[in-house]
């Protein structure tokens, strides 16, 4: 199997997915992040300087989301049709596990844009955690479903 974003010189190109067929897609993501016991205290009771750090993320996934074509280079701009973050508490890490799922109407999969969904939620509660815990930790980003177009359906 060839990497398709490399043309026959091995040059990195967009590709052309002009002759695909225009159907319904999703795409899920999960990923996390940790924390120290009293950083998570923090969140959870609502009591971060910066405001209710878990609906301030999923907001930022929703918009990092919209924007990944402008973030990866040879992502295509797509027509997003929905957009969903969910962030929940876990106490064992502790620390916030979060899940996005994106859907189009398209000619190629969400998969960039629900990692995105994930990795931008995730920077968001570290940015608004950062005066309290530098230690934290982002991790386990992957694709748990993709459906939708020739290559058929995908779960982790």
């Amino acid at each position: 199997m060839a990497l398709t974003h490399f043309d026959t010189k091995g040059d990195a190109h967009m590709v052309d997915v002009s002759d695909k067929a225009v159907t319904s897609r999703i795409a899920t993501a999960e990923g996390h992040i940790t924390m120290a016991q009293e950083t998570y205290d923090i969140i959870a009771q609502g009591k971060a300087k910066k405001g209710d750090v878990l609906s301030v993320a999923r907001l930022a996934g929703i918009m990092g989301a919209k924007k990944t074509p402008d973030l990866i280079p040879l992502c295509h701009p797509l027509p997003v049709t929905k957009v969903a973050v969910e962030l929940t508490l876990d106490p064992d890490l502790p620390g916030v596990r979060i899940e996005g799922t994106v859907k189009t109407t398209g000619q190629t999969g969400v998969e960039m844009e629900a990692l995105t969904a994930v990795s931008t939620a995730a920077l968001t509660v570290y940015d608004m955690a950062k005066a309290v815990d530098k230690a934290m930790q982002i991790g386990g980003i992957r694709v748990t479903l993709k459906d939708g177009g020739k290559s058929g359906r995908y779960e982790a």
